[in-house]
């Protein structure tokens, strides 16, 4: 494996406490390593689908899942969901406390929204279901969904139509406003002898959610989990995830992810975990998959050799491949040689053929173009 394949962290990561997910094996924080997550889009009652769909997400690693628990049954299919699947199980609860409860028995850490999930005797029947099944909670903090009082103390007011629902203060939430949700949540925890807990503050615009998180970083120790909430379609989420989710990593915040990108499908969800781990291995901070190294192409490139459509052919074919691997393909000698020198495999154009190299060194030369990416898959098969 090429040296960049195993590059390791060049900052320090922020110190937190480990927290175990149930008894799933799976630990966040701490030294352990930062896990991808994703979540279903299947209504959890219907089995066939959401263990459907959980398979797709295992199948593309996917650590840790969440389930949305909105109805009685949706509890009922919990058993069903629990002994398919080993994985982290996590229930996603909003407004009834009572089915965080219900679901404790069959899942690994619950999630509740400190902006409806009610009072605090709500969460301390939620806290002694986890006590007593040993799980972590998560307290997913949303600008969406502040609790009322903290959003009317920074200048939220009543919308006016009689529903109780409050209009946001021109400009929206400050970040100190998820920090203040998450602390005050924090500390009904701990007064309730709590401490298996994990955090969120996320946001849909980037410089709000960025900010909140490492404010946060400063005030706890408990892990966190990474995300730009409602970050949009596919193209949209992967720049603001990146944006949002890459900066934290490389100041060394964060222990779970997700990559959230709007979509209902098995493919959609597929894809989440798949940009998940791309912007762990962009951080340099987990190894995954096969990462293709291509240049742009431009004017210097005298050949009819086609290198996007190579590097594309290459991505495609080896999308199932887990074992890190860094593959250049270049298409002139300006900087063909270094970034062969750097990767596991590399194809360089050479006049209307392409050479190709292993580890820095020339093994096959004049290749036509489907020809060199044949031998390179089949290379990568074989390793």
């Amino acid at each position: 494996m090429a040296k960049h394949c195993t590059a390791k962290l060049s900052f320090p990561r922020r110190f937190t406490r480990e927290v175990p997910l149930g008894h799933s094996g799976v630990v966040l924080g701490g030294q352990n390593p930062v896990r991808v997550q994703s979540m279903t889009a299947t209504l959890t009652a219907d089995i066939k689908s959401t263990l459907r769909q959980i398979g797709a997400l295992q199948e593309a690693g996917c650590e840790i899942v969440r389930v949305t628990v909105n109805s009685l049954k949706a509890i009922e299919a919990l058993p069903a969901i629990r002994a398919r699947f080993k994985m982290p199980l996590v229930a996603d609860i909003h407004f009834d406390h009572r089915l965080a409860v219900l679901s404790a028995p069959y899942v690994d850490k619950i999630r509740i929204n400190p902006g409806n999930i009610g009072n605090e005797e709500h969460i301390a029947a939620v806290v002694a279901a986890a006590k007593q099944y040993d799980l972590a909670i998560r307290v997913g903090v949303n600008a969406g969904s502040l609790e009322r009082e903290i959003a009317l103390s920074y200048g939220a007011q009543d919308d006016g139509t009689g529903s109780g629902l409050l209009r946001p203060p021109e400009g929206g939430y400050p970040a100190q406003a998820l920090v203040d949700s998450a602390l005050h949540n924090i500390k009904i925890l701990e007064a309730h002898n709590f401490y298996n807990t994990v955090i969120s503050v996320k946001a849909s615009h980037v410089p709000l959610m960025t900010k909140a998180y490492r404010s946060l970083a400063r005030e706890c120790d408990y892990p966190l989990h990474l995300g730009v909430t409602e970050a949009g379609t596919f193209t949209e989420s992967c720049i603001k995830s990146a944006m949002g989710i890459g900066s934290l990593l490389l100041s060394g915040i964060g222990d779970t992810l997700r990559v959230s990108i709007a979509g209902r499908s098995d493919s959609d969800k597929v894809s989440e975990v798949t940009a998940g781990f791309r912007v762990l291995r962009a951080a340099g901070i987990r190894p995954w998959g096969v990462e293709v190294i291509a240049c742009p192409s431009c004017g210097r490139q005298q050949s009819n050799v086609n290198t996007p459509d190579v590097a594309r052919a290459i991505e495609q074919r080896t999308a199932q491949v887990r074992r890190p691997l860094r593959v250049a393909v270049m298409g002139c000698a300006v900087n063909g040689p270094g970034e062969a020198a750097d990767a596991d495999l590399a194809l360089i154009v050479a006049g209307e053929t392409m050479q190709l190299y292993k580890k820095g060194m020339l093994v096959q030369s004049g290749l036509s173009q489907e020809d060199a990416v044949d031998t390179l898959v089949t290379m990568i098969e074989r390793m």
